[in-house]
């Protein structure tokens, strides 16, 4: 005759077939205490195995697997979470600065599965990428997704540049060179700030480039770096836009001449970091050529022609006084107007 071991032996009613974990070790719905749940397991576990020798040994044997395998479940964070939320709960799972990782809202919308999630942040840690961007790469979802997750996740509105008409005035004064180094848009000004489109968090160098043009403080609004890029090749386009020229910082109407200088110098456009990286590498060129050049001079032309004929002895040992008198200067120079990080 077969016996219900979950009635019989642990005293689970009948309406809770097949049991949950927590109804298996007859703990609290959704209990966070690992110490307790090893406790009741334990307590289990021992009542369990008297019938381990008798007439139902291998339902015995049967249970105290379904036994181990819950209590393992339950004393495991990120195994319980998933337990967890497949039970329906909600889990405020917030990092250190109150933000709810993006992995976890995509999760929650059904979006991605847990197993996606860990293959994502493991993605993400091998090729040095932001889980947002792994997820895209590994295709489990697109950039429009990953964007409204992210965005939940830094607690910014989400917008969706198909939807939305950016004001030209926003447009005119901040150019085109600014906006593509910061993959941003801006959108409109309202009272109290401009509401700028952003792939990412702006930085400190964005903030003050729009408080300085607009006089108003940034509101970032997240979207897709591919919707920010389409953006700004149909509103940036050749000839299109008339950039306004940013103000001086603490520049006033008595500045006078010092203030025009200020003008200047701040309208100066700044290059990108590709454009720092290709005039590194060309610095790095000159500096080769301007070591080589006068090097081979010294040794193949001039000494024989200058060097060995008219030169005292004793300076012939050391025959680079083109190399020291051009080829150093010259170094100097490319270095620190090419190579040299300008801050």
């Amino acid at each position: 005759m077969a016996i219900d071991v979950y009635k019989e032996w642990l005293g689970i009613p009948e309406d809770q077939r097949p049991p949950n974990h927590y109804q298996l070790l007859r703990l609290v719905q959704f209990e966070d205490d690992v110490d307790k749940i090893r406790k009741y397991y334990k307590k289990l576990n021992t009542h369990v195995r008297k019938f381990a020798s008798g007439t139902y040994s291998n339902e015995s044997q049967t249970l105290l697997n379904d036994l181990a395998k819950a209590m393992l479940c339950l004393t495991d964070e990120e195994l319980k979470q998933d337990y967890d939320r497949s039970l329906g709960r909600v889990i405020d799972d917030r990092d250190e600065s109150g933000r709810r990782p993006m992995t976890s809202y995509l999760q929650d919308e059904k979006v991605i599965t847990s197993d996606q999630a860990k293959e994502a942040k493991a993605h993400a840690e091998r090729t040095g990428l932001s889980v947002r961007d792994a997820i895209v790469q590994l295709k489990y979802v697109d950039q429009e997704v990953a964007a409204r997750a992210y965005a939940n996740e830094l607690g910014r509105s989400y917008v969706d540049l198909a939807d939305i008409v950016p004001e030209n005035d926003a447009l005119d004064m901040l150019p085109k060179n600014v906006v593509r180094r910061h993959n941003c848009l801006p959108l409109f000004v309202d009272e109290n700030s401009v509401v700028v489109a952003c792939a990412d968090e702006p930085d400190s160098e964005l903030e003050d480039e729009v408080r300085l043009r607009f006089h108003k403080p940034i509101r970032p609004v997240i979207a897709s770096g591919k919707s920010i890029n389409q953006a700004i090749a149909a509103n940036y386009a050749e000839g299109m836009r008339k950039e306004v020229t940013a103000p001086a910082k603490g520049s006033s109407k008595a500045g006078g001449k010092k203030a025009s200088t200020e003008q200047k110098a701040e309208a100066i456009v700044k290059l990108s970091d590709a454009e720092k990286a290709q005039r590194k590498q060309l610095g790095m060129i000159f500096m080769c050529w301007a070591f080589a050049i006068p090097v081979a001079l010294d040794n193949l032309v001039l000494w024989d022609m200058v060097y060995r004929k008219f030169m005292p002895r004793v300076f012939q040992y050391f025959p680079y006084f083109t190399t020291i008198l051009i080829g150093v200067p010259l170094l100097i120079l490319f270095y620190n107007t090419h190579v040299k990080d300008k801050k």
